[in-house]
């Protein structure tokens, strides 16, 4: 009975509301840091970016995109990329209220239906505008850490860089999910980094795959350390 009721569709708006407002209240009430200012300054005055970080800290990464807006005076747009699944659909809901637009589709073309090929038609757009495209590229479900080839394919084909990002909080709990999924906990020491833009050439966005998951860990790893 508990199954069949949180499938209703007004059950699972329900809770992305609720997810979404202790997600607002979390993140506000945690002390962020950044590092790599250089690297995020320019597409605060608007410049295209892919910015890509894992599935496991999706939850965290609202308190980016908040700062950009807020540093752009609400010119910059950002414009995130989730799974026409209804686990993304989910997601998508609990996302709306950070300042972002919600994309359902794939950019990976192996992977693409009709309406992903219109998702991503619709952050090629965003990119060429100065918009920032927000990515997991581990996502939906996984495998954890393992990045898709989409995200390098957008950046070939935009001429937008990849920034790789992560964030962490000193207050959280871990979900025990496939990706270790990462919630915030109220009044901690967050940090936020960014790592150096990756430019993948036209032709390149297969040879540029290994560098982008690597990077991505890497800034994974720069936040964990920040928060210990």
């Amino acid at each position: 009975m508990l199954k069949i009721l949180l499938r209703q569709p007004w059950v699972q708006a329900k809770l992305a509301a609720l997810l979404g407002r202790y997600l607002d209240f979390a993140l506000r009430t945690t002390r962020w840091t950044v590092q790599g200012e250089a690297y995020l300054t320019p597409h605060v005055e608007l410049h295209p970016v892919v910015a890509a970080f894992w599935h496991e800290r999706l939850p965290l990464m609202p308190a980016l995109w908040t700062l950009v807006h807020a540093r752009s005076g609400g010119r910059a747009r950002a414009y995130v990329l989730v799974s026409r699944h209804k686990d993304g659909r989910f997601i998508g809901e609990v996302v709306r209220r950070f300042t972002v637009q919600v994309v359902y589709g794939s950019t990976d073309r192996n992977r693409q239906d009709r309406g992903g090929a219109a998702g991503a038609r619709t952050l090629l757009g965003a990119l060429e505008a100065g918009g920032i495209v927000v990515i997991t590229p581990d996502g939906p479900r996984g495998p954890r850490r393992v990045a898709a080839l989409g995200v390098a394919q957008l950046a070939a084909h935009s001429g937008a860089p990849v920034l790789p990002c992560a964030a962490q909080t000193s207050r959280r709990w871990t979900l025990p999910s496939w990706d270790r999924m990462v919630l915030p906990l109220p009044f901690g020491r967050g940090a936020i980094v960014c790592g150096a833009p990756i430019v993948v050439p036209c032709d390149g966005a297969e040879a540029a795959l290994p560098h982008i998951t690597a990077a991505i860990t890497a800034a994974v790893d720069e936040a964990d350390a920040l928060c210990r």
